[in-house]
């Protein structure tokens, strides 16, 4: 469904990602692990447009689709919920909701909102800035049910939140797969994003190092030769 094929990209003179190639295939969940700094939040911005490649191609349902707009990507099922909670503080919650998917009808938004998650329900006139650092992350997935979207990019979205939180953020994550949208999951708990993947990428210093299932992987190379931790 989305790939990209032998690309490079970066920032300025900078080139981060170098002949990077991936597939996300439809129905599936693809976690793309590696260290700080290795890339991981530049894949994202190149599958979802707000990065143009340098070289290579961004392919989505096998039409090139290189250097299209962001919006136009979002209204082809691409949804990327950003590290740092993508949301727009100043607006309610209710706002924020009906922002985030201007082609659903707003009672169906609210509702498929409050279903994924009920605590939403009960600040929809908040302040989106005033929640909770876990309610804000709420917030921000919520947009991945709220819209028609087929395609998830999700970077770190369990970062900073408690242990309860995070467990939730997760089930939800397994409930979007349930219901078949295709993932592409970047993750600082790296074994739980093992354990709901079919496929993993491990990219190093802007290369691709791996790519295959995670059946397939030595855990004690991952951990301590990409993620800087031990098993």
């Amino acid at each position: 469904m989305l790939a990209l094929s032998h690309v490079d990209a970066g920032y300025g003179e900078t080139t981060v990602l170098r002949d990077v190639s991936l597939v996300v295939p439809v129905g599936s969940v693809v976690s793309l692990l590696g260290p700080n700094g290795a890339g991981k939040t530049t894949v994202l911005r190149v599958a979802s447009g707000v990065l143009h490649p340098a070289s290579g191609r961004l392919l989505l349902d096998g039409d090139d689709v290189t250097g299209v707009a962001p919006h136009q990507l979002v209204a082809r099922g691409v949804c990327h919920i950003p590290e740092g909670r993508g949301i727009f503080r100043s607006l309610t919650v209710r706002e924020n909701l009906l922002t985030q998917a201007p082609s659903t009808p707003p009672a169906d938004a609210l509702a498929r909102a409050v279903e994924a998650f009920p605590i939403l329900g009960e600040r929809l006139s908040q302040t989106a800035g005033t929640l909770s650092g876990g309610q804000q992350q709420m917030l921000a997935l919520a947009r991945a049910y709220t819209t028609d979207a087929r395609v998830v990019l999700l970077d770190e979205v369990s970062m900073g939140l408690a242990p309860l939180v995070v467990d939730e953020i997760f089930s939800f994550v397994e409930r979007l797969a349930a219901a078949g949208r295709s993932l592409l999951l970047v993750e600082q708990y790296v074994t739980r994003a093992l354990a709901i993947s079919d496929f993993v990428y491990l990219l190093n210093k802007g290369r691709m190092a791996f790519a295959g299932e995670p059946g397939e992987l030595d855990e004690e190379a991952v951990f301590q030769g990409y993620v800087g931790a031990s098993v």
